[in-house]
């Protein structure tokens, strides 16, 4: 089934056509997943929240007005999801982080981490605040204009430039400070070439 996302959209809305919305699922999960897992970090939680923001989205489908694309829609959705389970996370990730201390020979995290992704460039992410690592990976990484990011994270256009530009300032200082030669001279670390395996 071909068509545009707002043809299927269509689709979907005026005569329930199941097949039209899981063109649309197809087309923008791996990506929307890939977000989601460099915005929390845990790559099943990034599947689960995706999962449910596709469910939101079928759900709300007759709310889409089509003012703007149906990617910037979702990923508002999915956007809002993730805060959501960020709120309802934070009580037992301060227990599980307490619990970790605790133990000496808990497991790293960083094991779990993508190989797709250097931990260089995971921690770099992780130093950025939230708005700060949505808007960077929503622009540079899911290929989101400024004004689609703005949309997916119901911030101003202003302010998501600003997100964006001091994301990549932060990336740049902390990717320049870990990239250091064996002989001790730093390397050039730029934010050009820098993928984020979307």
């Amino acid at each position: 089934m071909d068509g545009t996302d707002i043809d299927l959209v269509m689709r979907a809305k005026a005569v329930g056509d199941d097949k039209a919305f899981a063109v649309l699922v197809k087309r923008h999960q791996a990506r929307l997943r890939a977000f989601l897992r460099r915005l929390c970090g845990d790559p099943s939680l990034a599947d689960d929240i995706a999962q449910d923001a596709f469910l939101k989205a079928h759900t709300a489908l007759g709310s889409f007005k089509g003012g703007g694309s149906f990617r910037s829609w979702l990923y508002a959705i999915a956007y809002r999801e993730f805060l959501q389970a960020s709120r309802k996370a934070k009580a037992a990730m301060r227990i599980e982080n307490a619990l970790k201390s605790a133990t000496a020979h808990a497991p790293d995290r960083d094991t779990k981490l993508e190989s797709s992704l250097s931990l260089d460039l995971q921690r770099a992410l992780g130093a950025l605040n939230e708005e700060e690592r949505a808007a960077i990976l929503l622009c540079d990484a899911a290929g989101l204009s400024h004004g689609e990011a703005a949309v997916a994270l119901s911030a101003p256009l202003g302010s998501v430039k600003t997100y964006v530009a001091r994301a990549r300032q932060k990336m740049r200082d902390a990717l320049a400070g870990e990239a250091v030669h064996k002989d001790g001279e730093a390397q050039n670390a730029s934010m050009k070439g820098v993928h984020y395996a979307v």
